[in-house]
């Protein structure tokens, strides 16, 4: 592949991609772009990839995501506000629609998150991989500092009980000083 063929295959790709981003599906592209929907799968799986893998273009997706979720929120609000002016009013009609409305924006909104939950999904599992590391830090403190108390074995059992909302078993292994 050289250098001009390497162009017009990222210009395909971007192309696809920006279609995506306007919300239409694989189909809808291929009727579009008068190209296969399998290789517009392809492409979209392509893009996807090279943006995971970008971190410049996952901050700014990030970025994009928070101001889009304000403005979903800005919006509820509002239409909050008309279902309480509505309901001040008694108009049953304007309430209804109001609160058909905020359905409607919920729904884009969770669709905008699932569609970003793409760009998410290496993030995410990094998140996880640290917060299990620093529960095992936190699993081997209390280990060490209630080995050799009864009263606090029983105390700290007691606690993670109430906070995972089940019984804990808990092995304390006991140190010999």
């Amino acid at each position: 592949m050289d250098n001009n063929d390497i162009i017009l295959h990222i210009e395909e790709v971007n192309q696809v991609a920006s279609e995506y981003i306007k919300g239409k599906d694989a189909s809808a592209i291929s009727k579009e772009l008068d190209i296969p929907r399998n290789r517009v799968l392809e492409l979209l799986s392509e893009w996807r990839n090279m943006v995971a893998n970008n971190e410049a273009v996952r901050i700014r997706a990030r970025e994009a995501l928070a101001g889009a979720d304000q403005h979903y929120n800005h919006l509820i609000r509002q239409a909050y506000e008309v279902i309480d002016d509505a309901t001040t009013m008694a108009n049953l009609s304007a309430k209804t629609a109001a609160i058909k409305l905020v359905m409607d924006i919920e729904s884009k909104r969770i669709d905008m998150l699932q569609r970003a939950g793409l760009l998410e999904n290496k993030e995410l599992a990094d998140q996880l991989m640290e917060q299990e590391q620093k529960q095992d830090v936190l699993i081997g403190i209390l280990r060490e500092v209630s080995g050799d108390c009864q009263k606090c074995r029983n105390e700290v059992a007691k606690r993670l009980a109430r906070v995972s909302g089940q019984g804990e078993v808990i092995t304390v292994e006991q140190y010999q000083l």
